[in-house]
């Protein structure tokens, strides 16, 4: 499940001024199932969010996020395990 107004970020720019305009860098995003993607939520290219993953309202998930687990904050964290 997505939420409304999430980012899922796959492209981006060369930080040095003079290359910035010269090409973009894909890095895939990996979203395993069972997903809850909530509000707001920025996911920046290069990660994997594992199965059974919730990622808190207006996150931003810059790194690989365990299964089974709630993240949050900016820059996202794991704040705790889930289950069922």
């Amino acid at each position: 499940m997505i939420g409304p107004n999430v980012s899922i970020i796959t492209t981006g720019h060369l930080l040095e001024p003079s290359q910035r305009r010269a090409a973009t860098i894909g890095k895939p995003i990996v979203i395993e199932k069972n997903e809850w993607i909530v509000a707001s939520a920025t996911i920046i290219g290069g990660v994997t969010v594992g199965e059974n993953l919730v990622v808190a309202a207006g996150s931003v998930v810059t790194k690989d996020v365990p299964p089974n687990t709630l993240v949050g904050g900016n820059l996202a964290w794991v704040i705790r395990s889930i289950g069922d």
